[in-house]
């Protein structure tokens, strides 16, 4: 089987990552969306309802698996059986970071292979960062995301 892990912070996940995801689902029989803690970010919302949303949207999908996980994103590769690391590129700055990304996942296991995938245009402009705060200025984010976010407390 071909198996991919598709690995993000997704707070929150964007219409850019369902880009990502939707070009290449057609060339993995298994993607694990894999939900993780980034500690150059700060998190705005739960793993448990990043998951939720992320799992709601792919209902019904037989190859799309959503998890959350700790740790190397290379070990938890190893433990799906994946042997590709899917990776979204919206311009240079992305595809530089995710480069040192690839060669350092390279060194830790050099069976699991990077795949970068261009964002189409139209979301190349869409970030987590810019929806958080988006949201958090109770501005209009919904052209960005597929789904309702919690109201922000004030």
């Amino acid at each position: 089987m071909n198996i991919a892990v598709f690995a993000g912070s997704f707070c929150p996940y964007t219409k850019g990552h369902e880009d990502i995801l939707n070009k290449v689902m057609p060339l993995f029989d298994i993607i694990y969306i894999a939900i993780g803690h980034n500690i150059r970010k700060q998190d705005l919302f739960s793993v448990e309802e990043r998951k939720a949303w992320i799992s709601k949207l792919y209902e019904g999908n037989e190859k799309i698996r959503v998890v959350t996980y700790t740790g190397l994103t290379v070990d938890l590769c190893q433990q799906v059986g994946a042997k590709y690391l899917i990776r979204g590129i919206r311009n240079n700055a992305d595809y530089q970071m995710e480069q040192e990304m690839c060669l350092i996942n390279e060194q830790l296991d050099p069976k699991v292979k990077t795949i970068f995938v261009p964002t189409s245009p139209r979301w190349a402009a869409v970030s987590s960062s810019m929806v958080r705060e988006l949201w958090a200025l109770k501005a209009d984010y919904s052209p960005f995301i597929s789904y309702p976010l919690p109201e922000k407390q004030s």
